[in-house]
C-alpha cells in the first residue's frame, strides 16, 4: 500500500482514519488538528466575550464525519454550561442561508464546526450572523478574517512543517504503522475587533492580552 501522511486531520480516531493513535496502523499517519477536543476550550473563551449568551446555535455539515462528531461534542458541553442549544445540520451552500432563517431570533450566538465546506462558504456565514448580530465562534482563523468573531485553533503552517517529518521518516523506511499520530503544540486564539464593535461587544482586557492575533 502507498504510504499517507495526513498534515491536518480533525479526528483521525474518531473517525476511524487511524486504530489508535499511538500505533496506526495500516498505511496512514501524521497529525490531528483535536476540532472535537477543542470544543470546550473554544466556548469557555466564547463565554468570556459574550457572558449573556445562554441560547447557542451549532452549525455542522453533517455530511463530514469530523465535523459531525465535534457538533455532538459541542451539544454535550453546552449542557453543562446550561445553555440552550439549536442545531443547524448543513450539506451543501444551498442550506446556509435557510439554516439562518430558522434559528432567526431564536437563539443569541453560533458556534460553527469547521470542515471544508463551512470554510469554503465562511464570507456567506459571517455575512448572515452580522446581519442577525450573532457573535460567532469558529476553529479556524480564515473565519475570522471573514468577518467572525472569533476563533481558537491549532496553527496550522507549524502543522504543515511538522508534516515533513513524517514524511522524512517514510522515505527513510518507517512503516506509517509504526509512527504515532501526532498532536498540534501550538496554538491561535483570534479576535475580530472591527466585528466586536459591529456586535456592540467588549472583548475583556485579559482575554486581548492572551490572543495571538486581533484584527481591527
Amino acid at each position: 500500500m502507498v504510504p499517507i501522511v495526513f498534515a491536518v486531520a480533525a479526528d483521525p480516531l474518531g473517525t476511524g482514519l487511524v486504530a489508535s493513535l499511538a500505533r496506526p496502523g495500516g498505511n496512514v499517519t501524521g497529525l490531528s488538528v483535536l476540532f472535537t477536543d477543542l470544543a470546550g476550550k473554544r466556548l469557555e473563551y466564547f463565554r468570556e466575550v459574550a457572558p449573556n449568551v445562554h441560547r447557542l446555535a451549532v452549525m455542522a455539515n453533517v455530511a463530514s464525519p469530523s465535523a459531525t462528531l465535534e457538533m455532538r461534542e459541542v451539544q454535550a458541553i453546552a449542557r453543562t454550561f446550561g445553555l440552550e442549544l439549536t442545531a443547524s445540520e448543513i450539506r451543501r451552500p444551498e442550506d446556509i442561508a435557510p439554516a439562518f432563517e430558522a434559528f432567526k431570533d431564536r437563539v443569541d450566538a453560533l458556534y460553527v464546526c469547521s470542515d471544508p465546506l463551512m470554510v469554503t462558504n465562511r464570507t456567506r456565514v459571517s455575512t448572515l450572523a452580522l446581519v442577525q448580530h450573532l457573535p460567532t465562534m469558529h476553529g479556524i482563523r480564515e473565519h475570522v478574517e471573514a468577518g467572525g468573531l472569533m476563533s481558537y485553533g491549532p496553527n496550522f503552517p507549524d502543522l504543515w512543517r511538522r508534516s515533513a517529518d513524517f514524511v522524512d521518516k517514510v522515505l527513510h523506511g518507517t512503516k506509517p504503522a509504526d509512527i504515532p499520530v501526532e498532536q498540534p503544540t501550538k496554538f491561535d486564539l483570534v479576535i475580530n475587533l472591527t466585528t466586536a464593535k459591529a456586535l456592540g461587544l467588549t472583548i475583556p482586557p485579559t482575554l486581548l492580552a492572551r490572543a495571538d492575533e486581533v484584527i481591527e
